[in-house]
């Protein structure tokens, strides 16, 4: 290595001639360095993206279960963007919006920010939930305090639209919330 050359790839990525592909096959790499979890995270965003929502979610399937933010609020997604191909009914669709806001409690329990930024629209809208503005704004003040922007506007909104008592009742609740006491597995 004198002269200061760098050494060549290695042999598994000098196959691949296209650009593409040598990119998705280093970024596979690069997860798989860090850990499986987040590589089979990969696939399942992999199949996502290739329309592929089922494998998409038998590959979150196994993290969500274990823990993983990420993959329940994915899962939540797939079932609130009703990308599973389940039955359309009403009475369907509503058992289809409470899982997702099932899998949203479960990542936003976790302090997984974009899930509670979720749950508390979910909350606002009455999307699976009954719809409960001290809940929203639990959620939204929860998000908000991990940096989103839009869940403190939206946390902001909703104080305005609250009694004195309420709004002390939101806030009391959002300074007695504990991730610890919420994240269940």
């Amino acid at each position: 290595m004198g002269g200061g050359t760098l050494p060549g790839p290695p042999l598994l990525f000098a196959r691949f001639r296209s650009r593409g592909a040598t990119l998705i096959v280093v970024a596979y790499a690069v997860l798989a360095l860090v850990g499986p979890a987040r590589a089979d995270f990969a696939e399942g965003l992999a199949a996502y993206d290739g329309g592929d929502y089922y494998a998409a979610y038998l590959a979150w399937l196994p993290l969500a279960k274990a823990g993983d933010g990420d993959a329940r609020a994915a899962i939540a997604d797939l079932y609130l963007s009703e990308l599973l191909n389940l039955p359309a009914g009403a009475n369907e669709r509503r058992r289809v919006r409470r899982t997702a806001a099932w899998w949203y409690r479960q990542a936003a329990g976790c302090g997984h920010v974009v899930g509670q930024l979720n749950l508390g629209e979910l909350y606002l809208h009455g999307i699976g939930v009954d719809r409960d503005p001290l809940q929203a704004h639990l959620w939204l003040g929860l998000a908000a305090k991990g940096g989103n922007a839009w869940a403190a506007g939206l946390r902001d909104r909703i104080s305005e639209t609250l009694t004195p008592a309420q709004r002390a009742e939101a806030e009391a609740r959002l300074l007695a919330w504990s991730a610890a006491a919420e994240c269940s597995d």
